[in-house]
């Protein structure tokens, strides 16, 4: 099924012109071919009406006084015939027939009044033929009396009308198509705008979608807006429900805390263990559900790069690492800075962990997404580890000096807009870790 609104209306456009002019060509052949049968048509009534004004009996013998003037009777196969044919007796005819007898009878019916029959050198003809009768001394004797012309004629100039006429209407759906496809577009152009606009509401940089200057959409608007009004307010809704959540659970935590510091020294520092985790994992839950309802933004790669590593820097200073940045200038992606900063700051944390003397960030635009791959020289991580880090609670080192959320959690943010976490071994030696996130519209 075709899915484009355009195409669909420029097909049915098509074919509605289409039809109308195969039904206009067909009406069109129709009264030309009329017109030009009943010309014919009129022209050997006439040939017949002279020669019936000529005919006469004289001693019962048929006389023709005067015969039709064209001079193409008088020429063999010229095109033009006539015929006299008494029911009994010598039969009168143009020069034109030679020696061949138009049928009285038995003629086979052609469209328009006229009658087909076979002429001089197998020439088919269209006849027109009318009956008399002429009063005589031994009673009324009736006569057919018949004019002919060459068929081809008819056909030929048939056959020339509908070549220009084909020529005509082939030229008038070319124009008919171009103009409908042209006021298709203008038509449909204020969707094209109500996309952009809605395009930089989604964007971050509009509140709401402004009018296209169209009635018909205007209801469609003034819908939207409202939707963006609901949707505002659900999202103040959730922020406010996730911070109360926050507070809500500081206090009880806190008080576990101190109620830990009565126990003895092993089950203190399990209790302690276990509150980490719980703010931890709440944390997390609370970010998930933040960015459900997070309206995105362009963050632009570059700048906030730069700010994360100015953080890390003087953690790796005194370890003599080395930072190699290469991301382009006006790399931007549809993503909240925040959450931007959080996921690659994860990842960044960790190879500031690891690495040994040097941390590589390349960022480029592949395929509607901008890739950001971060690479160290530490040790790394084997093929079956590979798969499990992004897990929940999985560490990077042997130690415990970290929660083991930090690259689930940016696996989650990514997910939320749409983007995905890779993990593989290094050029440099260490952990590559590929962040890929939607490019901005």
């Amino acid at each position: 099924m075709i899915q484009s609104l355009r195409v669909r209306v420029v097909i049915g456009a098509f074919a509605a012109i289409v039809f109308i002019l195969l039904v206009l060509g067909y009406g069109l052949s129709r009264v030309f071919s009329g017109y030009v049968a009943e010309r014919y048509r009129v022209e050997m009534a006439v040939i017949v009406d002279q020669l019936a004004a000529g005919l006469e009996l004289r001693n019962e013998k048929v006389v023709l006084e005067k015969t039709p003037t064209d001079p193409r009777f008088t020429l063999p196969g010229s095109g033009r015939y006539w015929q006299v044919a008494p029911e009994s007796g010598e039969v009168l005819r143009s020069r034109s027939l030679w020696d061949v007898d138009l049928p009285a009878n038995a003629l086979i019916p052609a469209d328009y009044g006229l009658l087909t029959a076979e002429g001089p050198d197998g020439a088919d003809l269209l006849v027109y033929q009318r009956a008399i009768s002429l009063d005589g001394s031994n009673g009324a004797r009736r006569f057919t009396l018949s004019a002919a012309f060459d068929r081809f004629e008819f056909d030929d100039a048939v056959a020339q009308f509908h070549s220009a006429m084909a020529m005509m209407l082939a030229l008038s759906a070319a124009v008919l198509v171009a103009a409908a496809i042209f006021q298709i577009g203008v038509g449909l152009a204020p969707l094209v705008r109500l996309q952009q606009r809605v395009g930089l509401v989604r964007a971050g940089q509009a509140n709401s979608v402004d009018d296209v200057g169209v009635s018909e959409l205007r209801p469609l608007v003034s819908e939207l807006n409202l939707l963006l009004q609901e949707r505002e307010t659900a999202v103040e809704r959730a922020r406010a429900r996730a911070s109360d959540l926050a507070h809500g659970l500081k206090t009880p935590l806190t008080v576990l805390l101190h109620v830990a510091d009565h126990l003895p020294p092993t089950e203190r520092e399990l209790a302690r263990q276990q509150v980490d985790l719980i703010r931890q994992r709440a944390d997390r839950q609370l970010q998930s559900a933040r960015l459900g309802v997070e309206q995105m933004s362009l963050t632009e790669l570059g700048s906030l790069v730069g700010k994360l590593v100015m953080v890390l820097r003087p953690i790796t200073e005194p370890r003599g690492i080395e930072w190699q940045i290469r991301v382009p200038a006006g790399l931007a992606v549809d993503m909240d800075a925040a959450d931007f900063a959080e996921a690659l700051g994860n990842v960044l944390d960790n190879a500031t962990r690891f690495a040994r003397g040097e941390i590589r960030i390349t960022a480029a635009a592949a395929d509607k997404a901008a890739v950001i791959i971060v690479e160290d020289d530490g040790p790394g991580a084997s093929e079956a580890d590979l798969a499990i880090l992004p897990s929940r609670g999985v560490h990077l080192g042997e130690d415990d000096s970290g929660s083991g959320l930090g690259l689930s959690i940016t696996a989650d943010i990514l997910s939320a807009y749409g983007g995905s976490l890779e993990l593989g071994r290094a050029k440099l030696g260490g952990l590559s870790v590929k962040l890929s996130v939607p490019l901005r519209g």
